[in-house]
């Protein structure tokens, strides 16, 4: 059965599988509360395993499940409302919040410096590196514009989500972070929007703060990366 031919015109299969599979992964995760039972990884697994089962192309995918991703940005346009409740806070703690961002910025950019030293990556595969932890949009964009491969900044840029999703709430465990201002700003800064979905389930202060993270680690990262792409 040709499963690319009867999904190729349809808006509801992408944006269906990615809806049920997701589900399936939030209904394994309050069922057994296992840090791996994540609904975003197992959703990905699922799509992955539908997609290479049936042998549909990922366009045929695509085709309907990029209005997920339409959606998301309203999502994340929409923390503006969360970050204008919590003014007061912004207000008292702005300088801190800026530091916090900037040193989450730079520790990135010198880390992945770190490592192309230390795996003798080549020019093109420092760049491609560089804007991992910022949104897809503004990573694609900078990795296009400095000759990087865009494709693989682009995974690179997911798998940062995914692991800052996944592993938030352990890290700040372990390390005994209580305060919910530094909390959203560690984990927006560290991993976008993917994480900042986590800082939402968190707490209305974590999410208003790593919302604020994404658009102005962003911007610092343009900065950084303008200046750090003439290291190697």
């Amino acid at each position: 059965m040709d499963f690319n031919r009867i999904f190729s015109n349809s808006i509801y299969f992408g944006a269906m599988l990615t809806l049920g599979t997701f589900l399936i992964g939030r209904g394994l995760q309050k069922k057994w509360n296992f840090i791996l039972f994540n609904p975003i990884i197992i959703s990905i697994t699922l799509i992955v395993l539908v997609l290479s089962i049936f042998d549909i192309d990922y366009d045929v995918y695509n085709y309907g499940g990029k209005y997920i991703s339409y959606f998301v940005n309203l999502a994340t346009i929409s923390l503006a409302v969360l970050l204008y409740e919590q003014l007061e806070i912004l207000k008292k703690n702005y300088m801190a919040i800026l530091i916090g961002i900037f040193s989450g910025v730079i520790t990135s950019a010198v880390l992945v410096l770190l490592l192309t030293v230390l795996f003798s990556l080549t020019h093109k595969d420092y760049v491609t590196l560089l804007p991992h932890s910022i949104t897809t949009a503004m990573g694609l964009a900078l990795s296009e514009e400095y000759q990087g491969y865009a494709s693989v900044t682009v995974v690179f840029i997911a798998v940062t989500g995914i692991i800052g999703n996944v592993f938030a709430v352990p890290v700040c465990r372990v390390f005994r972070i209580t305060d919910p201002v530094a909390k959203g700003i560690g984990i927006g800064t560290a991993s976008h929007a993917l994480g900042t979905s986590k800082a939402l389930e968190i707490g209305e202060i974590e999410g208003a703060m790593s919302g604020l993270s994404i658009a102005v680690s962003g911007l610092m990262t343009v900065v950084v990366m303008a200046i750090f792409a003439g290291f190697i």
